[in-house]
């Protein structure tokens, strides 16, 4: 589902972000490929010296479909980046994503905040982050960072996610997924 970044899925990558209903929500836009091959390998050079992480998400046949990065780490926190290529949304990708991304980042990883900046108009987004029963509006929790991440022209909601948010909603998955294999025993 992902693997660590690799200049042999640009190709394929480049191909995807440039989608008009993707390119305006990438933070590292590239337009040529050649820029992005550069802005990849960056990607990677910064990742070694732990300035953040990233990750290309692949489909079942491990074909590349989009990225998900952790960016701006600072203090066991981080800003979340992700997208996926037009023919990939809305098939459950950007969940299975997630998962994997948290449970590296929480549990690998020496990171205990994951913050998420969505654009306003970025409807599909918010609805999207709304509906996840670990992440909290945190416009008013973390004023500072709020108003820090809208002082540009684009207009942001700020959601948080903590460790502890997300590993009380992993043990009542695991607790929900054994009351049903009982179930079905």
């Amino acid at each position: 589902m992902l693997k660590k970044r690799e200049l042999q899925d640009c190709q394929a990558l480049y191909e995807l972000m440039v989608h008009p209903d993707v390119f305006p929500f990438v933070r590292h836009k590239a337009y040529s490929y050649e820029e992005f091959l550069f802005i990849t390998k960056q990607t990677i050079e910064a990742e070694e010296r732990s300035e953040l992480i990233s990750r290309t998400i692949l489909d079942e046949w491990g074909n590349p479909i989009g990225t998900i990065n952790l960016f701006d780490i600072e203090d066991g926190a981080g800003f979340l980046g992700t997208w996926l290529g037009k023919p990939y949304h809305g098939k459950g990708y950007n969940q299975l994503a997630k998962d994997a991304f948290f449970n590296e980042l929480f549990y690998e990883r020496s990171i205990n905040t994951i913050f998420m900046r969505i654009r306003k108009v970025n409807v599909r987004s918010t609805k999207a982050a709304e509906k996840l029963p670990y992440v909290t509006l945190a416009n008013e929790t973390r004023k500072r960072l709020w108003e820090e991440i809208n002082q540009g022209e684009d207009i942001y909601n700020l959601y948080e996610i903590s460790k502890d948010n997300y590993t009380l909603y992993v043990m009542r998955q695991q607790k929900a997924d054994d009351e049903q294999q009982l179930k079905e025993a």
